[in-house]
């Protein structure tokens, strides 16, 4: 295993050598009825615009803390793979006031005034949608993203035993140890190459994010990723899985 195997930045490219057109990240909305899929290609590009984004708009450094205030949602898988790209540290939940920079959705925009860094807010809008006004004194995601570079090089390497994630409980994980980790999860579920995990759970700690992301990326699975799903009825998730042919679920 090589070193790049040993970052959550080294999974997804080993994911786009594997199978680029596979899907990745399927999310549903199901208060709107969205419905947005992925597949690895364009996951990672829109993982290289928000890195790049992050280390030549934003001036973000490694070791680096960025305060994510976002919901499960695939624009969130984004940021958390993007971070990992560029050595920032991924604070799930963090305190924007000791961060360095915030990430926020529409509902936390209060909080994320605190940051003394830079700001982003996401509208979480259907098809990455822009706010109708953008909030003052953040910078708009879906305003500056489009126009960032496809490719994403880092200015410096992302080493693997550099600190990665920092988790709810105060723990933290560098990338080594939350690609084993995932690794571990995914065994644990039995995700095999092909699984589809269909995740309800909150991006607000280790195991949200591990069902919603980590461990069947690290498994050459995917996800479904539908925090809204009590909004169903059986007879419409019995249809879901069936559809979008599930073969694990974590709720």
């Amino acid at each position: 295993m090589n070193a790049t195997d040993r970052t959550l930045a080294g999974l997804l490219s080993a994911a786009l050598s594997d199978d680029p057109s596979r899907p990745l990240v399927t999310y549903y909305d199901d208060a709107t009825g969205e419905r947005v899929e992925l597949s690895v290609t364009t996951f990672d590009n829109w993982v290289a615009k928000t890195a790049n984004l992050l280390q030549d708009e934003l001036s973000a450094e490694p070791g680096d803390r960025l305060a994510l205030l976002l919901p499960a949602h695939w624009q969130t898988a984004v940021w958390v793979l993007a971070c990992a790209s560029v050595g920032v540290v991924t604070d799930l939940t963090g305190d924007p006031s000791a961060a360095d920079l915030v990430v926020s959705g529409p509902d936390t925009l209060d909080a994320a005034r605190s940051c003394p860094g830079e700001r982003v807010a996401l509208s979480l809008r259907p098809l990455g949608g822009r706010f109708p006004q953008p909030p003052e004194g953040f910078t708009d995601y879906a305003v500056e993203v489009p126009g960032q570079g496809d490719r994403f090089v880092p200015y410096a390497p992302v080493a693997p035993d550099a600190p990665a994630l920092a988790l709810p409980d105060g723990s933290e994980l560098t990338g080594a140890q939350a690609v084993e980790r995932a690794r571990q999860d995914a065994a644990a579920r039995g995700l095999e190459p092909g699984s589809r995990l269909l995740s309800a759970l909150p991006y607000d700690g280790w195991e949200g994010l591990s069902a919603g992301l980590l461990a069947p990326l690290a498994a050459g699975g995917s996800v479904v990723l539908a925090p809204r799903l009590e909004r169903l009825d059986a007879a419409s998730l019995e249809q879901r899985v069936e559809n979008e042919r599930v073969t694990h679920t974590a709720a």
